[in-house]
């Protein structure tokens, strides 16, 4: 399988080459883990999840430290057909998938978030699911919202997406089981993802 995700960060100040080098700065612990390659655009991150999504929560979370507003948008996709299998994307949690039940993912899924790290950080997310190519994909959707509202982190529905907001641990913790104990473990699933932080709008 491959698993992998585009991000890009935009920071709402004059110093935005400082945000987003302090912000890239927090990816270091995890290029033994992850594929990660910087262009002018956004920065690829291919590997598990488990490094993937810290990887991505640190990134974020070093930038949203700062006082400046700050946003990031996240493409992520698990199980694309058009990408080639990846041995450092091998996930135990989807290997388990095949055989839980709707019921015991969600379980599973409540347990992550409640035993997420706390990271100090307030931060807002909106965010889609989209499980491609199954029948019953609704189903896995509607299990998915039943969830997140329950998670801890949620805020709101919104049209097309849905609204978390809280510590930086437990949203990108929600986040990280969404993409994982929803949608056929072995079909491709993707998110589109925008957060945001020290948003002037909410003072």
């Amino acid at each position: 399988m491959f698993i992998g995700a585009q991000v890009s960060l935009y920071p709402m100040t004059s110093d935005f080459e400082t945000v987003i080098t302090t912000g890239l700065e927090a990816l270091s612990p995890y290029e033994d883990d992850l594929r990660i390659k910087t262009d002018d655009m956004s920065t690829l991150m291919v590997g598990a999840p488990g490094p993937l999504f810290d990887a991505i929560r640190d990134l974020f979370a070093a930038a949203a430290r700062r006082p400046e507003h700050v946003t990031m948008h996240v493409t992520l996709s698990r199980g694309c057909p058009g990408e080639p299998d990846d041995p450092n994307c091998r996930c135990e949690v989807l290997d388990r998938a095949q055989d839980q039940s709707l019921a015991d993912r969600q379980a599973l899924a409540a347990r992550a978030v409640t035993d997420a790290p706390v990271l100090g950080v307030g931060i807002d997310v909106q965010f889609s699911l989209y499980v491609m190519g199954a029948g019953g994909h609704m189903d896995e959707i509607y299990g998915c919202i039943d969830f997140l509202t329950s998670s801890g982190t949620f805020l709101t529905s919104k049209n097309f997406c849905t609204r978390l907001r809280g510590d930086a641990g437990a949203v990108f913790e929600t986040l990280r089981q969404a993409f994982l104990r929803f949608g056929p473990a072995e079909g491709h699933v993707t998110i589109d993802m925008t957060a945001s932080a020290n948003s002037p709008s909410l003072g």
